[in-house]
């Protein structure tokens, strides 16, 4: 407000005196102890304390409202905090405040790395169709909670059911030709003892009888060489028929086993045609609607994991060296007070190039609140069980940016900036400004440096 008056008043001090350019109102004004503080006289009561500036012995003295003043200190007051209303004209006059005090002491805090990053599921699928075919049903849509091995869609199936009579009838006849009935699991067969074998065994002995005999009468001189060389052909190609009956019913083996696997990949096909959770968790996104023809590998639905999750973070080349797999993180979301608790898990064995930070990824265990994507901030315990100087948190006071905290020297309030590292619900860490066993004051307020204090427990 400015002043509305040009008339001027002697102000009475210690040492000098100097002129005020008054607001309206101000009847009388007296300087107190500190330079730049006045106390004024109005028409309604006095103000205590006022704030002036001197230029040449004239000083001009602002009203905010009827009964308030601008308060505008200098270096050369002793104290950055308000000057309490009830002060006297000087220091010296002050009474002594009742104050608490507490000592530095050495504790154990845990030393935490502050990091972001993003919240991951765990796993995520696209769950696709296997085998081709006309979508029947699909029993899940977005949101759906899925457990481990549960149907969330199914194809038509008839024509993979036809498939798979066809493939067992097939079977049972190339168990047939061996020998095997057609029902039954065991396709071992001893080849000497299918009919085809024997029936080639027999006419081979016989032939081999047949030239023995010939060939003994021939040393006798009782039979002609001709008849020995007609049994010796009719041996051979006994042996030769029978190398052949051999070689078929390894052939109707190897038939058998393929008639299996034929059998077995129209029931794999039949199962396929039924689309099964791969996991628990929960459908992400459904992309295929019941009547649909899809090819296979046209994805169905997409499924994630929601317990645990991944925080995906960044941690400060700095900081990389007090990281480590299997440390606990502590997890927090934008308008959630929730904390939620994780584990270090994975760390990436480089630092990125272009931001200088470590990649990191933590599980963290969800109650059904967190969701994959949210931005999260975490610390991570780096030490359990640092040792630091601390005081209690409501002995730090900021001005302006600084912490401070006020020590009680000869019964009078010193001011003490202090540099403060971590920080607890109950304590702050002190890194420089302080030494254990010094006294602070707890709970200041408005107390001023040089001010008399008298301690209570």
């Amino acid at each position: 407000m400015k002043p509305q008056s040009e008339d001027a008043i002697r102000v009475t001090g210690q040492t000098d005196s100097a002129y005020l350019k008054i607001a309206e109102g101000v009847v009388d004004c007296v300087r107190t102890g500190c330079p730049e503080v006045v106390r004024c006289k109005t028409e309604e009561g006095i103000i205590e304390p006022m704030s002036f500036h001197m230029t040449n012995k004239i000083v001009s003295v602002v009203l905010l409202g009827s009964l308030s003043a601008v308060v505008v200190l200098s270096s050369a007051c002793k104290s950055g905090y308000p000057v309490s209303a009830r002060n006297t004209a000087g220091a010296e006059a002050r009474e002594p405040r009742q104050v608490k005090i507490a000592r530095v002491a050495e504790i154990t805090m845990e030393r935490t790395v502050t990091v972001t990053g993003t919240l991951a599921a765990y796993d995520q699928a696209t769950v696709s169709a296997k085998v081709p075919g006309r979508l029947a049903s699909i029993s899940v849509d977005l949101g759906s909670v899925v457990r481990q091995g549960q149907m969330m869609a199914q194809l038509e199936q008839q024509d993979y059911q036809l498939r798979l009579q066809q493939a067992e009838a097939a079977l049972a006849q190339a168990r047939a030709r061996v020998g095997l009935p057609p029902e039954g699991k065991d396709d071992r067969i001893d080849p000497e003892k299918t009919g085809t074998v024997r029936q080639a065994q027999a006419l081979l002995d016989d032939a081999k009888v047949k030239f023995d005999r010939a060939q003994a009468l021939v040393q006798r001189g009782v039979l002609p060489r001709a008849q020995l060389e007609g049994a010796e052909a009719e041996y051979k190609v006994a042996l030769s028929r029978y190398q052949d009956a051999m070689e078929e019913i390894r052939n109707r083996q190897a038939l058998v086993v393929q008639r299996r696997s034929e059998l077995e990949i129209a029931r794999q096909q039949l199962t396929d045609s039924t689309i099964y959770a791969p996991f628990a968790g929960v459908v992400q996104e459904k992309r295929a609607s019941v009547g649909e023809y899809l090819a296979a590998g046209t994805a169905v639905v997409s499924v994630v994991r929601m317990d645990p999750l991944r925080l995906r973070a960044e941690v400060p080349e700095r900081e990389s060296r007090n990281v480590h797999t299997g440390q606990q993180v502590r997890v927090t979301l934008e308008g959630d007070p929730t904390v939620y608790n994780g584990k270090i898990a994975r760390i990436s064995p480089s630092i990125t190039a272009q931001n200088r930070v470590l990649i990191v990824e933590a599980e963290v265990r969800n109650n059904g609140k967190l969701r994959p994507g949210s931005f999260a901030r975490a610390e991570i315990v780096s030490d359990s069980n640092s040792a630091a100087l601390a005081v209690p948190v409501n002995a730090i006071v900021t001005f302006a940016g600084i912490d401070k905290v006020i020590l009680v020297q000869d019964g009078k309030a010193v001011e003490k900036p202090v540099t403060v590292g971590r920080r607890t619900d109950e304590w702050a860490e002190i890194l420089s400004g302080l030494k254990v066993g010094d006294t602070v004051v707890v709970n200041p307020g408005n107390l001023q440096s040089g001010q008399p204090v008298t301690v209570t427990e």
